[in-house]
């Protein structure tokens, strides 16, 4: 709510939005209002933002359209305009919102694996498959209909999966023995397998059993940096 709105607003104001928020599928309340009009405008978008985000996933990015959007976000036309320029740049902005949002969860969760490499794997992954199955919009936003929209999309998606790919690399060059070498295309090969088989998962709507991956994304992920047997006691962990 914080990050969507700011952090310059009373609590009291702050849970009006929420309440506006939550009730998105309603139509955006007219006429006077108690609330300040930057607060106003930032609310209306954040309901333009998941008015796309249900849009896309409900229809698919290249059968949504502008009404779509105003529908779902209970806001006018007009309004719509006021925020965004057309269908591309509000997908690029939900687009942006997800994405960030999920580097935050991922870099939140690796970090406090402290200076154990698998540690730090593991909490990303498990953050990762997390935010699939809390969030499968904003999931199906970022690793499906991204691939399907403008090619300024298909860039920030190709940005997110590079991101990833570096932290891991950055951590193996830190983290792992001196004297261990491996190629940059390695966990680059790591994050493309990942993100195949939760395109495959979110296409077909097999959400469910998406934490049980862990132990073999953990495997697949140590298999090239430390070898068979190493990634084979992964195999034997239960996902958390």
């Amino acid at each position: 709510m914080v990050a969507a709105l700011g952090d310059e607003w009373p609590a009291d104001l702050i849970q009006t939005a929420a309440e506006l928020l939550s009730d998105s599928n309603s139509r955006f309340p007219s006429g006077p209002r108690r609330l300040p009009g930057d607060l106003v405008r930032a609310i209306q978008r954040e309901r333009l933002l998941v008015g796309m985000l249900g849009a896309v996933s409900e229809l698919g990015y290249r059968s949504t359209n502008v009404q779509d959007v105003i529908e779902r976000a209970g806001v006018s036309r007009p309004t719509f305009y006021e925020h965004f320029s057309n269908k591309d740049d509000c997908f690029l902005a939900a687009f942006d919102t997800c994405a960030g949002r999920l580097r935050d969860q991922v870099a939140t969760a690796a970090a406090e694996g402290g200076d154990v490499w698998r540690d730090r794997i593991r909490g990303g992954f498990g953050a990762l498959l997390a935010f699939a199955a809390a969030e499968p919009e904003a999931a199906r936003m970022v690793i499906v209909e991204a691939r399907a929209a403008t090619p300024d999309a298909a860039l920030r998606r190709i940005a997110l999966l590079d991101y990833f790919a570096t932290c891991i690399d950055d951590k193996v060059r830190e983290l792992l023995p001196a004297g261990t070498t491996h190629s940059p295309i390695t966990a680059s090969g790591v994050v493309g397998g990942v993100e195949s088989l939760l395109y495959a998962r979110l296409n077909r709507g097999q959400m469910d059993d998406l934490p049980a991956l862990l132990p073999s994304l953990m495997y697949f992920a140590v298999l090239p940096y430390e070898g068979h047997l190493a990634a084979s006691e992964e195999l034997g962990l239960k996902s958390t």
